[in-house]
């Protein structure tokens, strides 16, 4: 991570989704090493509680949340101990996300109805959170992780894919409705990162780690990009930022 002028987030308190590993691992460290206090949520609590210590040892101010933002209480927890501990909340990192690959025809609606709770309804769960706080302080920032597989989908990613579709057009109409909040949606395209293990398939997994080891940008230049829209001054919102690999099509 490369910390500027123009990626210091000091004095912030920002909660980030999916924290636990990745893209969202490695924002919390990029925000934290700017100067902002972090709130890290992820499922695997055990994980985010021992980022949080490595934070607080590194001389930063982190606390970790067991979240689950397939459970709306969860985000309200978050946000909530992002208040108590820190006394206000700047900025919500809705990062946490699942790709599993597979065609419409293997009819694997379980992991259809996964990715639809976790993409996409964990966001509008986050955004329930984080607005009415938002709306209390007069300020805040909205910012969804989303993908380039919003803009072009392939076989196997059609459900993936509009779920990171409709995570844009929430944020690019909750950006039209806050008016003085600010909204920013992050797509990543192939980032180095545990993602593809999630993929059942045995020979879609084996392709995706080929090209994830060929082409894959680390996850700091995501990270590098979330802390740059945070740390604009409050009269710039960053709606949209677009990171992929120079050699992805």
């Amino acid at each position: 991570m490369t910390i500027t002028d123009k990626t210091r987030t000091d004095g912030k308190v920002i909660a980030v989704t999916g924290a636990s590993s990745g893209i969202g691992r490695t924002t919390a460290l990029t925000l934290a090493e700017g100067g902002a206090a972090v709130v890290l949520g992820a499922r695997r609590g055990d994980r985010v509680g021992q980022l949080a210590a490595e934070i607080r040892q590194n001389g930063g101010r982190a606390v970790g949340v067991t979240t689950d933002v397939r459970r709306r209480e969860d985000l309200v927890r978050l946000v909530d101990t992002a208040v108590t501990e820190f006394g206000r909340l700047d900025a919500l990192v809705n990062n946490a996300g699942i790709g599993p690959v597979s065609t419409l025809e293997e009819l694997r609606v379980d992991e259809w109805d996964d990715m639809i709770d976790i993409n996409l309804r964990g966001v509008l769960y986050g955004i329930a959170a984080a607005l009415p706080v938002f709306r209390r302080q007069g300020s805040g920032h909205l910012v969804a992780v989303a993908s380039t597989a919003a803009y072009r989908t392939v076989p196997g990613q059609a459900v993936y894919s509009a779920t990171k579709t409709a995570v844009r057009t929430v944020c690019e109409g909750l950006r039209q409705e806050v008016g003085d909040l600010r909204v920013t949606v992050v797509s990543p395209g192939f980032v180095h990162t545990d993602f593809v293990n999630s993929v059942a398939d045995p020979d879609a997994r084996a392709a995706l780690l080929a090209s994830r080891d060929a082409m894959a940008l680390d996850p700091a230049a995501i990270a590098d990009g979330i802390a740059y829209a945070i740390a604009q001054p409050d009269l710039i919102d960053v709606n949209e930022i677009v990171v992929r690999p120079t050699a992805q099509r």
